[in-house]
């Protein structure tokens, strides 16, 4: 079988799509090595991502025009592309089918994550909204087969973007394979000097951004007296002012650090060495460093409501993100009862084994050949 994706975010991605991207390549490619694979992509960005050779092949724009217009290249042009390499299938990893699609010969799949910049559109520029609208609106409605990353996100594919149901299969994301492996005590103290980390923290982990609600932990710690150190970790917007200055306002700056320049490969033994990790969300498709925690065997506090459930399962213990009290609660919980850490850890593990990459790409293939 000749499977194409397009591959875009996992070589120009760091992020939520950017990961997801790169894992189901490297599940397929590993797990169903037999098939070829054929990773479309407009461009490349040196050492983020490096896949596997003997059943991959990177195809970039090479006509003319475009290579002048590679934009152009990925939402059509690609389509010349599809037909040219005879392709059983099609698969849009970040919620987007090239116009044409359904006129290559080629059966198509489109993975959708979230509707978040419909739910909460004061977050998102209006152009931005406009266009993803549409263009997830037509992802929909040409594809053969949907992938929703949660019931959440299946309910609200089918409410905002018109998605047919008996199209739709809930296939769960998994996480880097890094996150299930054992860490030890050098490991963890390597790191913790690597990053001038305190001996006990609490850890949170994403984009330092409003809808990712990191504000409220630092409510919480005012509110509720709790001198634990945060360690915050994601890349910086607009929103890290805000935080600055909360942190300032509370005179918490020598209790919270915030690290942006955290390797992937650094974060299991982070995760190991924390208290427990917090996760006050407002909404998520899926919520991935809640499965990392998980796997890295980390007590998991996050909000109640949207995905959250679905990723943290009976092991997480649940907040509302709104209200500042409750998090200093939850928090206070944990952090004083070392028997709930243990228990919430053994929880974690069991519910994480039902994200592996064996049960992932099972699922994936599976969709993929209800197709042919």
């Amino acid at each position: 079988m000749i499977i194409g994706y397009d591959a875009k975010r996992a070589f120009c991605n760091r992020r939520g799509l950017g990961n997801y991207s790169r894992d189901v390549i490297r599940l397929m490619s590993q797990y169903y090595n037999d098939n070829q694979y054929l990773l479309f992509t407009p461009c490349i960005s040196e050492g983020l991502f490096v896949p596997d050779t003997s059943s991959t092949h990177t195809i970039l724009p090479h006509r003319f025009l475009d290579k002048k217009i590679p934009a152009l290249w990925r939402s059509s042009g690609i389509c010349n592309d599809i037909k040219d390499q005879h392709l059983h299938i099609f698969h849009g990893l970040s919620q987007e089918l090239p116009a044409g699609i359904d006129k290559t010969g080629a059966k198509s799949v489109v993975t959708m994550h979230d509707a978040i910049f419909v739910r909460y559109p004061e977050l998102y520029d209006p152009f931005y909204r406009t266009i993803f609208t549409r263009k997830n609106r037509y992802s929909c409605k040409v594809a053969d087969r949907i992938i929703a990353i949660s019931e959440q996100t299946k309910s609200d594919i089918i409410e905002f973007f018109g998605a047919d149901e008996s199209k739709i299969d809930i296939v769960y994301q998994g996480c880097n394979n890094i996150f299930r492996q054992p860490v030890s005590k050098d490991q963890v103290d390597a790191v913790k000097q690597k990053y001038n980390l305190p001996n006990d923290f609490i850890v949170t982990v994403g984009a330092i951004e409003k809808r990712k609600n990191q504000g409220i932990i630092i409510d919480a710690l005012h509110q509720g007296k709790i001198d634990i150190p945060l360690v915050i970790i994601g890349g910086k917007t607009k929103y890290s002012d805000e935080i600055a200055q909360k942190i300032n306002k509370y005179s918490l700056d020598q209790q919270i650090v915030v690290l942006s320049n955290v390797s992937t490969e650094d974060l299991p033994a982070i995760y190991h060495a924390a208290l427990c990790m917090i996760y006050p969300s407002l909404f998520e498709g899926f919520g991935i460093p809640i499965l990392e925690a998980l796997c890295s065997q980390t007590p998991v506090i996050t909000s109640g409501g949207s995905c959250f459930a679905e990723t943290g399962g009976d092991a997480a213990l649940y907040i509302n993100p709104n209200k500042a009290e409750d998090v200093a609660d939850k928090l206070s919980k944990v952090l004083s009862n070392e028997e709930q850490r243990k228990t919430m850890i053994t929880k974690g593990l069991i519910h994480a084994d039902k994200f592996t990459d064996e049960k992932v790409s099972q699922q994936l293939y599976k969709t993929y050949n209800s197709l042919l």
